[in-house]
C-alpha cells in the first residue's frame, strides 16, 4: 500500500494537467476588437514569435470578466537543461514589483494610517539625510518636500538609481512636484516611511497584506528555499544565460520574485477590487502626472514629443502608467532588467488584461505584435516603452 499511494498521486498529477491542457486548448478569448482566439492559434503565434525573435520562454495570461481565461507558459526555463518554463516556475518580476507596492501603500493611504501629500519626513522617526542609505541628501533640504504621491508618480526628482551616476551618490535632479521621471530611488524612500509607520518590514506586510488574501503561496519580495526547486534562468540577446538572482534583501523597486500564475492571480485581484475599496483604486488608477516625453529612459526620456503621447493621455497614475484608448480607460506596468522582459496592460472598462513575462532580452521586441493579435491593443505607447519590433 505504500508503494501505491505516490503512484495514484502522480496519476492524478498527470490527469488534472491533461485536462488543464484540454481546457486551455477549448478556451476562447475575445479580444477587445471583436475576434474570438482558441487556444491553438494562441499558441501558434506565439511559438512562431518567439522562435523568429529566439526567446528561450515566455508566459503567457489572457483576462476577460476580470477572471483568468488563458495561461500557459512556452519554451524553456533551462535552455542547457531543456527543463520547460512552467506557469508555477519562479520569475524575477522586475518593476512587477512597484505595482504591488502600490497597492500596499494604497491599502495604508485607506486606513487613514499615511496621507498621499503629506510630507514623508512627518512619519520617520529622525531626518531622512541621518539614515546611512540616504547621507548624500545631507545640505540639501528638498528631501523635506517628498510625499507619498510624488514617490509613486515618480516625480520625486531623484534618478532611477544612484549607481547609474559616475560618482554613485544620490542627488536630485530637478525639485520634487515638478516633472516625471522614473525613479525606483523614490520607492525605496516610501518603503523606508511604510516600514517606520507600520513597525513590520516590507516581508511580512506583503505577505498578509497582498499575497496569502490572493493565494500567492509563490511569491516574495526575497529569494525562499521552495524557489529552487522550479526557477527560470535568464538570457540576453546573444542567448547567453545570465543565470539568476537570489535576492536576500526587499526591496519594493524591484527584489520580487514570482511565478506566472500567480501574477496573475495578483491582476484578478485588482480587477475584482479584492485589494482597496472602489474610492481607492479610483485613486490608484486615475492620471496623475501628465508624460510628454519621447521614451521612459535614456536620453529620450528627457525629449518633449508632446503630439504623439496627447493623442492617448500617456500619464503615471500611482504605481502604474495610465493611457486612453478607443476601448476605454487602461493602466499598465511593465518590468524590465537584463535577461528578463515583463509586461502587463489592463483594460478595466472591458474588463480584460494580458500578462507577459518572459526570461529573455529579446522578448521586447515581441510584446507590440502580441499586445495587437493576443489583445487587440493598439494604443499601448510601445515606442516609449521601447518595444521595437524584432
Amino acid at each position: 500500500m505504500r508503494t501505491m499511494l505516490p503512484i495514484c498521486l502522480l496519476l492524478n498529477a498527470l490527469f488534472v494537467a491533461s485536462f488543464e491542457a484540454r481546457a486551455q486548448s477549448a478556451a476562447t478569448f475575445h479580444t477587445l476588437d471583436g475576434r474570438s482566439l482558441k487556444g491553438p492559434e494562441i499558441d501558434r503565434l506565439v511559438k512562431q514569435l518567439m522562435d523568429t525573435a529566439h526567446i528561450p520562454g515566455l508566459a503567457l495570461a489572457l483576462l476577460e470578466n476580470n477572471k483568468v481565461s488563458y495561461l500557459k507558459a512556452y519554451g524553456y526555463r533551462n535552455l542547457e537543461t531543456k527543463a520547460p518554463l512552467e506557469t508555477g516556475t519562479s520569475m524575477y518580476a522586475a518593476s512587477f514589483s512597484k505595482a504591488v507596492f502600490a497597492c500596499l501603500v494604497m491599502q495604508l493611504v485607506q486606513e487613514k494610517r499615511l496621507g498621499l501629500d503629506k510630507p514623508l519626513a512627518q512619519y520617520l522617526p529622525k531626518p531622512l539625510p541621518e539614515y546611512e542609505a540616504y547621507q548624500d541628501l545631507a545640505g540639501d533640504d528638498r528631501w523635506k518636500l517628498l510625499t507619498a504621491r510624488q514617490c509613486l508618480t515618480h516625480t520625486t526628482g531623484l534618478p532611477n538609481w544612484r549607481w547609474l551616476a559616475p560618482d554613485k551618490k544620490l542627488r536630485f535632479k530637478f525639485n520634487p512636484g515638478t516633472q516625471y521621471w522614473y525613479s525606483g530611488e523614490g520607492l525605496q524612500i516610501l518603503q523606508l516611511v511604510i516600514e517606520a509607520i507600520t513597525q513590520k518590514g516590507l516581508l511580512e506586510l506583503s505577505a498578509t497584506q497582498i499575497f496569502q488574501p490572493l493565494g500567492m503561496a509563490h511569491t516574495s519580495y526575497v529569494w525562499q528555499p521552495a524557489f529552487d526547486a522550479n526557477y527560470a534562468l535568464g538570457y540576453d540577446e546573444q542567448g547567453q544565460v545570465l543565470g539568476t538572482h537570489k535576492r536576500s534583501k526587499a526591496q519594493a523597486a524591484g527584489s520580487m520574485e514570482t511565478t506566472p500564475a500567480d501574477y496573475a492571480a495578483f491582476l484578478a485581484g485588482v480587477m475584482q477590487g479584492k485589494l482597496l475599496k472602489p474610492a481607492t483604486q479610483a485613486e490608484m488608477t486615475r492620471p496623475q502626472v501628465r508624460i510628454p516625453f519621447k521614451g521612459q529612459f535614456g536620453p529620450m526620456a528627457s525629449v518633449v514629443v508632446p503630439d504623439s503621447n496627447r493623442a492617448i493621455r500617456l500619464a503615471y497614475d500611482l504605481g502604474w502608467g495610465t493611457f486612453e484608448s478607443p476601448y476605454g480607460h487602461a493602466y499598465f506596468k511593465e518590468g524590465h532588467d537584463d535577461g528578463w522582459e515583463n509586461h502587463s496592460v489592463i483594460f478595466q472598462d472591458r474588463k480584460k488584461a494580458i500578462l507577459l513575462m518572459s526570461n529573455s532580452s529579446n522578448a521586447e521586441h515581441i510584446f507590440k505584435e502580441l499586445l495587437e493579435k493576443l489583445l487587440g491593443d493598439k494604443t499601448t505607447p510601445w515606442q516609449w516603452e521601447n518595444y521595437v519590433p524584432y
